[in-house]
């Protein structure tokens, strides 16, 4: 399938004034679509109406989904990507009428009140009055999520055969003695690197990149027991207990509805 790439300016926070307080935007990509890395003038809030996307600041991956989306403060350089019918959504705020919800990116819960809210901006006839109070309601509502579909991808040279590996195929089960074994190191060696490079474990950086793959998979209305054997679980209940886990949330969540 023919892939689009797409070029996005880099712009300084308040390099171009905004005219608006809270300024919508969305479309639904025909093919799969990456956008370099670049960054807005104002705040922008991400998220899906249907399907996934990923947005990328430095070494650090999140999914944004219809349940989860992101805060990507101005100023902020991140690169992305959609796969083929994805309806994505995005909300700019601009930062001379608006208070920032954060100076890094964090997830936003897309509440059912968060989206009706943000749906009646999209209302073209609606009165500057009740535009006012609406932004009002949406900025109270705004809160960043202890959930997030995040993953901080290693660049070591020990560490990106696995990278590469688990991200191009999340049913990989090599366990972290069969990789250290492969690479010819100590699995205490790998345990380290893996530590000082993404914070966590091994274990749960490979349920982690299982997750966001198995979100996309959901979203495109696999079920779950096939969802469960794609990502490299022997059972539905092990990967839901290991989805859980690492997210908060059901795999039932970000099934289609």
């Amino acid at each position: 399938m023919t892939r689009e790439t797409r070029t996005v300016a880099a712009q300084d926070p308040g390099a171009v004034r905004a005219p608006f307080v809270i300024h919508g935007y969305d479309e639904v990509v025909a093919l799969d679509t990456s956008w370099n890395a670049h960054a807005h003038p104002w705040d922008e809030l991400l998220w899906n109406e249907r399907g996934t996307s990923m947005a990328v600041v430095g070494a650090r991956a999140w999914t944004i989904t219809p349940a989860l989306g992101l805060w990507m403060p101005a100023g902020t350089m991140h690169s992305g990507s959609a796969v083929a019918g994805t309806w994505f959504r995005a909300a700019f705020f601009g930062r001379a009428g608006t208070p920032s919800l954060s100076d890094v990116p964090v997830a936003v819960e897309i509440t059912p009140l968060l989206r009706l809210l943000l749906e009646r901006l999209g209302d073209t006839s609606l009165a500057a009055g009740s535009r006012t109070a609406t932004e009002s309601m949406v900025l109270d509502v705004l809160a960043p999520s202890t959930r997030e579909l995040l993953v901080h991808i290693p660049t070591s040279p020990l560490l990106r055969p696995i990278a590469d590996a688990v991200r191009e195929n999340p049913g990989d089960r090599r366990t972290l003695s069969q990789w250290a074994a492969e690479l010819g190191v100590s699995a205490r060696t790998v345990t380290r690197a893996f530590n000082a490079e993404t914070g966590t474990s091994f274990a749960r950086w490979v349920a982690g990149v299982r997750a966001q793959h198995a979100v996309g998979l959901l979203t495109r209305g696999w079920e779950v027991d096939a969802v469960a054997d794609e990502v490299g679980y022997r059972s539905a209940s092990a990967f839901g207990a290991a989805f859980r886990r690492t997210t908060g949330l059901t795999p039932g969540a970000f099934r289609a509805r």
